[in-house]
């Protein structure tokens, strides 16, 4: 792989790069086909990353359809999928992990406190083996794309990071590999999350500037409806993800819900 980076570099030739961990949806062509605007290829990695996953969440149950991704990427007109196995990124005696700081103790890092040092180094090495000139973040994983944005600048990589629009199904929920666990019984309580996100910025654009009256109503909203378990809604800065108790600049509400036993995810800003 880092061969036929160095390859396409000597020759000019600008490189994208889509991370993903395959099963892939519309979210992630929609990455893709924000690559070819950017560079003059795209590169795909699919690996289900073991090191983000603690124990008890589902790494051996993760969705996975290799065939089907290869020509779902053929198709897009991807260049090259890289597609490593475990040991070759992992062998034994690994013994280095990337961590940040201050940006995973807020929102998924909470209930999930391994998940981003996992995240930061799987895509930290993707980096050094791609070579890419620019890499392509989906915004619905909010928080994952700020600690990559973050990683990069204070590490130096030299390397565009672009975040992309959330693609949703056609009743608005994000798209996202984990939505094939759901069950029919299950899609209305769902959609609770993105109905409050856009009942949540309906109150920001009204002029209620006060977050704890926005997160009060979303969780009320969210509540209502069955087997629906909120993990967190956080009114926060874009950047930092500190919480925020007044709107009055920029402004995104983060969510996560388990329906069902299918942990969910979403967000919206409130405030530009």
């Amino acid at each position: 792989m880092q061969a036929r980076s160095d390859l396409s570099r000597r020759q000019g030739r600008k490189i994208a790069f889509v991370p993903t961990m395959g099963f892939l949806h519309e979210g992630h062509l929609s990455l893709m086909k924000a690559g070819h605007k950017r560079a003059d290829e795209v590169l795909v990695s699919i690996f289900v990353n073991p090191t983000q996953f603690a124990p008890g969440e589902d790494l051996e149950a993760y969705p996975r359809d290799f065939d089907r991704d290869c020509r779902l990427c053929e198709k897009e007109g991807v260049s090259v999928i890289f597609s490593p196995d475990v040991k070759e990124l992992y062998p034994d005696g690994f013994q280095t992990y990337v961590t940040l700081e201050k940006l995973p103790h807020h929102l998924c890092g909470i209930s999930r406190p391994t998940h981003f040092r996992g995240v930061a180094t799987v895509v930290s090495k993707l980096f050094n083996i791609v070579k890419p000139h620019v890499a392509i973040f989906g915004e619905k994983d909010f928080q994952q794309l700020q600690v990559i944005r973050r990683m990069v600048k204070d590490m130096n990589f030299d390397i565009e990071i672009v975040g992309a629009p959330i693609v949703r199904e056609a009743d608005g929920l994000a798209m996202s590999s984990r939505n094939t666990y759901l069950k029919p019984e299950h899609r209305i309580s769902a959609l609770s999350l993105c109905n409050s996100l856009k009942k949540a910025k309906e109150m920001a654009d009204a002029g209620i500037s006060d977050a704890k009256t926005i997160i009060d109503a979303t969780i009320k909203q969210i509540s209502g409806y069955p087997e629906t378990a909120i993990d967190y809604v956080a009114v926060c800065d874009p950047e930092t993800l500190e919480d925020m108790k007044i709107i009055d600049r920029p402004a995104v509400m983060a969510l996560a819900v388990k329906v069902g036993k299918t942990r969910l995810i979403d967000n919206m800003m409130l405030k530009t």
